[in-house]
């Protein structure tokens, strides 16, 4: 049996700490992947600083992580698509309350993946580009396909035109730069925003118009985008992205419903000191009951995405099993954003944390192993 270790996060929120780990065996719906690439995402940190209030079935000390490429080493008895060797991408879901298993979290060398949280990846593609997909590709998957959602039609390898155009705020995102990309794949136009740095990087993932998200005009700019566009649905990704696409929505023909993806308080200031948590709370209540207004008032339907519910339903298979393999493998689907390396091997992680943290744009943060 390999031998395996772990970042571990310990209690208190302190850094993480790389110590022994079991290696657990697969279900039989599930792979081990023995992990080459890790990224990062904002969930690492939020967990870090205040998990035991988002994620209090979480037992310290505990394997956090979503993001893994790597090679299958060991198959369940249930499995179909992969065999020993193969080289994949795959969606880690240990800290989710059904799931809750330290095995199942992507921090550590073999992690056990759901095979319909897998896809192969192609020989050409590294390693340190496949791991930037998995959570930012399901959260968006989630939001666009999943019946409580958006519910549009799936992606496909010829898409009809459907003559719609989806919205997303905040396209050079993880979320964002993976929603454009899968809504465009699914037959629809699609409108975002960026920082006029970003505009190339998104119309080169397919977005047919953008705009500056810091402009004083921008909500008005969308707008008059949308003359002669029916709207689809929309996907708010970013603090405050759902109250300015509610500006939006109301205004122009098509669906009133938003797929949020970011809470509108920063947990930033959990990394300076913990008694600014109550606060944040606070804040995070109070706007979300004023959206909740704003939004009923105009006869909008809103909701958060919770990224991983793909798991347990259709559109898990849709994108990991039927779209993405070929997709990538033509190459009518790229890893995006671009990783970022900051360093090599397990130690790095908690350096790769802090890097996110502090910041990026339109690239994830990663570390090989």
């Amino acid at each position: 049996m390999p031998t395996n270790i772990a970042a571990w996060l310990p209690p208190r929120h302190a850094d993480l700490e790389v110590d022994a780990a079991p290696y657990t065996s697969p279900a039989p719906d599930e792979i081990v992947v023995k992990n080459r690439a890790l990224a990062i995402n904002p969930l690492d940190w939020i967990i870090q600083l205040a998990g035991n209030i988002a994620y209090p079935w979480l037992k310290h000390p505990f394997v956090i992580g979503s993001d893994v490429a790597g090679e299958v080493v060991e198959i369940g008895s249930a499995v179909t698509r992969f065999a020993i060797g193969d080289r994949v991408l795959g969606f880690a879901v240990g800290t989710d309350k059904d799931s809750n298993s330290s095995a199942r979290g992507a921090f550590q060398q073999y992690t056990v993946v759901f095979e319909r949280l897998a896809s192969p990846i192609p020989a050409a593609m590294e390693f340190q580009d496949a791991a930037v997909l998995p959570l930012g590709l399901s959260t968006a998957a989630c939001a666009l396909f999943q019946m409580d959602q958006l519910g549009l039609q799936h992606p496909s390898s010829s898409p009809a035109p459907t003559g719609k155009t989806v919205l997303v705020w905040g396209g050079s995102t993880s979320v964002g730069s993976n929603a454009i990309q899968l809504a465009v794949a699914a037959g629809f136009e699609v409108v975002t925003t960026a920082s006029p740095r970003n505009f190339d990087y998104v119309r080169s993932l397919g977005a047919s118009a953008v705009f500056d998200y810091a402009s004083l005009t921008v909500i008005e700019d969308v707008i008059a985008s949308f003359q002669g566009r029916t709207l689809a649905g929309t996907v708010a990704v970013g603090r405050g992205s759902a109250e300015r696409c509610a500006d939006i929505v109301h205004r122009v023909e098509g669906s009133r419903t938003i797929a949020m993806a970011t809470p509108n308080a920063t947990f930033e200031r959990l990394a300076e000191t913990r008694r600014a948590l109550p606060g944040i709370l606070f804040r995070v209540v109070t706007s979300n009951v004023a959206l909740r207004v704003k939004l009923a008032r105009r006869g909008i339907r809103a909701k958060f995405i919770w990224g991983s519910s793909l798991k347990n339903n259709e559109v898990s298979t849709a994108v990991y099993a039927d779209f993405l393999p070929g997709a990538l493998a033509e190459g009518r689907y790229v890893a995006a954003p671009p990783a970022m390396v900051v360093g090599d091997g397990l130690d790095s992680l908690q350096l790769a944390i802090d890097t996110q943290r502090r910041g990026v744009s339109a690239q994830k943060v990663v570390v090989t192993l």
